[in-house]
């Protein structure tokens, strides 16, 4: 643990070196009337916080910036829940004051209006349907050999199969199998669909436990096919100088799968933020992922995060990745 005069004079690093991307000097820190000490015991306590860890010297710079530990100090020691600014406040709810129709499309532009809240890539990890609720069914007949079920899902998400029945099923034998399927779907969640009890018919029978099959084969887990919408990447390419660097992060934000798993690891350790090393990608080594977890009818369904330098302003990318989070699950759950 630091004392409070050295905790001031790393968030005031960290702050300064935030809005410049310079090197902080001890000229600069002394003049936060919170700091009422001599310029010699802040260059005194300077070099106890690189030495701690805190801080580093960059070449011959006569400042210091932070490193990850000193970053990890700042984010782990902030004192009230940061709060977004009042104009990005009123951006998030006219945007979800709009934000009606197609999952696919509310998803995209939201990573969009978090990339613009933070100017930072944002990616937003859409719902896995075998964890939302079926709010209605439907199964109608396209064929003799095909009927299609329709399941609208609590996020506003359709999921669709065709499946295959004898084509001597009587339509009647049809209609009594979608009643029966509405009856048990609605208000549980594809991933959780029971088998159909018997019903006495043959036919029916035959249908229902076709549905169930597709259902239950769609349910499936797979996150390499989970859908990931990210929005701002051309941001990063602004954020570091080196182009190979710029790179690889874009890279990476191609890879849905490498993505979702990094969301999930910050999240598996209890944190909502990563800090450079602790990505564990190389690549990575001097970003940070801001991450939260947002909720469909109070069941955890999607993460949102965005993926800066670790030079960002973390209370800007905390309050807006909670507010946007939240709001976007109270979308979500409302339909």
């Amino acid at each position: 643990m630091l004392d409070a005069r050295k905790s001031a004079i790393l968030r005031k690093v960290v702050t300064e070196h935030i809005e410049t991307a310079q090197p902080v000097g001890s000229s600069h820190v002394v003049q936060d009337p919170a700091i009422d000490v001599s310029p010699a015991t802040v260059r005194s306590d300077m070099a106890a916080l690189e030495r701690e860890g805190y801080l580093t010297h960059p070449h011959t710079s006569a400042g210091r910036i932070p490193t990850d530990k000193g970053y990890r100090f700042f984010v782990d020691h902030l004192s009230d829940a940061p709060l977004l600014d009042p104009a990005s406040d009123e951006q998030v709810t006219a945007f979800f004051d709009r934000a009606h129709g197609e999952l696919e499309r509310m998803l995209r532009d939201t990573s969009r209006l978090l990339s613009q809240l933070t100017d930072h890539a944002a990616v937003v990890v859409a719902p896995a349907h075998e964890v939302l609720t079926v709010r209605s069914s439907l199964l109608t007949r396209l064929a003799p050999r095909v009927v299609l079920h329709v399941a609208v899902l609590s996020n506003g998400g359709v999921e669709k199969h065709s499946v295959e029945i004898d084509e001597r099923t009587a339509d009647e034998d049809v209609a009594a199998a979608n009643a029966l399927l509405a009856e048990q779907l609605c208000g549980q969640t594809l991933g959780r669909a029971s088998t159909p009890p018997r019903t006495g018919s043959p036919a029916v029978d035959a249908v229902l436990a076709a549905c169930h099959a597709k259902i239950v084969d769609a349910a499936r887990p797979a996150p390499e096919a989970d859908e990931v919408y990210v929005g701002g990447a051309a941001r990063m390419a602004q954020q570091f100088s080196a182009v190979d660097q710029v790179r690889e992060v874009l890279s990476i934000l191609e890879q849905s799968f490498v993505v979702v798993s990094l969301l999930q690891d910050v999240l598996s350790t209890g944190q909502s933020v990563a800090i450079g090393a602790e990505n564990r990608v190389d690549s990575l080594a001097e970003c940070s992922l801001v991450v939260a977890p947002y909720q469909v009818d109070d069941a955890v369904v999607g993460t949102i995060g965005v993926l800066g330098p670790t030079r960002m302003n973390y209370p800007q990318a905390l309050a807006a990745v909670a507010v946007v989070s939240q709001r976007l699950g109270r979308q979500l759950s409302s339909g």
